[in-house]
Parts: C-alpha cells; sequence; structure tokens
C-alpha cells in the first residue's frame, strides 16, 4: 500500500538525493496508486492477489518511501483506514506492516504503533543494507549504525516486531562483508530478515555511478553462494521473509 508518505532522504531534511539505489517511487514500485484512497488501493490489490490465491490472508503492507516520517495525526489518519480499535479494514487483514526509517522512529510514534499492536499483530520493516558504515555512505544511507541500534532497542521495549531489509552486492562489497552484516543483525536479536540483491534501476543515482565505476555485479551463482553462507550464520530464531527480489522489468 502507499501511504504518500514522503522521506528526510529525499526531501531536504538529510538529502535531496536519497539511499542512490532507491527508485523513483520510494521503493513502492509494487505498491498501490497513492491518488486512491487506502481502501481503495486494498480493494484493488486485494482482487488482483484473488485471481492467484483464492483462499489467504493478509498482511497490510505500507511500502513506499518512509512511513512513519509524518505527524500523529497523519499517522493515525492512514493506519486507522485499515485497522482501528473497533475496525478492521478486512477480516482476513493478519498483520499491518510498516516500511521505515530508524532515524523516523519517535517513542511517541512507536507507542502510536504498540497500541494498534494489541489489536492485531504490527511489524516494522527497517532498511539498513549494510553494517558497513563506509557502503552506508557510499549509497547515501543518512543514518550510522548507532542510530539503527537505538531504533532496535526502542520498538524491542514496546515488543513490536522488527524486519531488517540488506542488500547483498552493493558496490565493492566483498562476501565476507555481507557475511558480517548478517553476524551484526544476530547480536542484536532481530526478528526477521529480507535479504536482496542490488538492482540498478534506470533514473537513479546507481545507475550513474554504474556508468562512471563499472564496479562488479554479482552473478547468479555467486548470490546464491552468498545468500548460502547468509542462512547458515543466520540465528535460527530470525524468520526469513524473502532471499531475494525483484524490480519492474522496464526499470
Amino acid at each position: 500500500l502507499n501511504g504518500s508518505f514522503s522521506c528526510p532522504n529525499r526531501d531536504g531534511k538529510i538529502s535531496t538525493m536519497g539511499c542512490i539505489f532507491c527508485s523513483e517511487k520510494g521503493s513502492g514500485d509494487f505498491a498501490g496508486n497513492p491518488l486512491k484512497s487506502i481502501k481503495d488501493q486494498f480493494i484493488e490489490i486485494k482482487n488482483m492477489m484473488k485471481s492467484k490465491w483464492s483462499d489467504g490472508y493478509y498482511i497490510a503492507y505500507f511500502q513506499a518511501n518512509t512511513n512513519t516520517y509524518g505527524t500523529m495525526e497523519k499517522l493515525k489518519q492512514t493506519y486507522s483506514q485499515i485497522v482501528a480499535k473497533d475496525y478492521l479494514i478486512d477480516e482476513n487483514v493478519k498483520i499491518l506492516s510498516i516500511a521505515t526509517r530508524p532515524d523516523c522512529l519517535s517513542e511517541e510514534i512507536v507507542m502510536y504503533l504498540s497500541e494498534i499492536n494489541k489489536i492485531i499483530p504490527v511489524w516494522i520493516e527497517l532498511g539498513f543494507q549494510t553494517m558497513h558504515e563506509e557502503t552506508a555512505r557510499l549509497i547515501n544511507r543518512g543514518y550510522d549504525n548507532s542510530c539503527f541500534e537505538k531504533a532496535i532497542a526502542l520498538l524491542k521495549k514496546y515488543n513490536l516486531t522488527t524486519i531488517v531489509h540488506v542488500i547483498n552486492g552493493l558496490p565493492y562489497e566483498t562476501k565476507e562483508m555481507m557475511v558480517e552484516t548478517v553476524k551484526y543483525l544476530n547480536n542484536l536479536k532481530i526478528d526477521g530478515i529480507k535479504i536482496h540483491m542490488l538492482h540498478i534501476m534506470k533514473n537513479t543515482p546507481l545507475e550513474e555511478y554504474y556508468k562512471l565505476n563499472k564496479f562488479k555485479v554479482l552473478s547468479l551463482e555467486e548470490y546464491v553462494d552468498i545468500v548460502v553462507t547468509e542462512l547458515r550464520y543466520l540465528d535460527e530464531n530470525i524468520v526469513i521473509h524473502r532471499v531475494t527480489g525483484d524490480s519492474p522489468k522496464n526499470l
């Protein structure tokens, strides 16, 4: 779903460039149409999914941009369209999942989300990508590891499930560096992980960077080898939500 949120790494608060790999749609290329209401987006996507899987439950996933970057009024107006004390958009919605940044999680926001968590489970998905600060600066992530660690601690304090996104194949990272990121996350006792390969998408700063620098891109075999190694090191209590990802073919 697309909650029409912005991102501090795009609107000038941190940067105007964004993370260099992020698409023009704020990595929400498969999210709903932001010109439509949350309810209309939900119905449209639900009907599409029902054509694939007639029996199923739903995760209401706010994917595009930074979904806790706004006023409390904006957050409540958005998420109450999915779930409130006496309301649920669809009885088959079992989870509210919110993609955001660790630097956009105040205690007030987390407390609010913990109230929703008493009605249906709330998952917080954090784009982390790498533990290596040099790479984080290169990709213009816009926050350091200490900020990430504080966010994890705050989410744990309020018992919110935390899922972390990582990217394999970031410029100049070795297999050993990518495995180190997984080991680092083990120590933080996160709840889940989404593993992605790097996509070089059209109309992103990464596209321009690649044209100029031609850094090494992983082959399928190399990617599989790295993921298998990461899974061997991954704490068995961490749920694996995905081991790859894709982007729109035309990009």
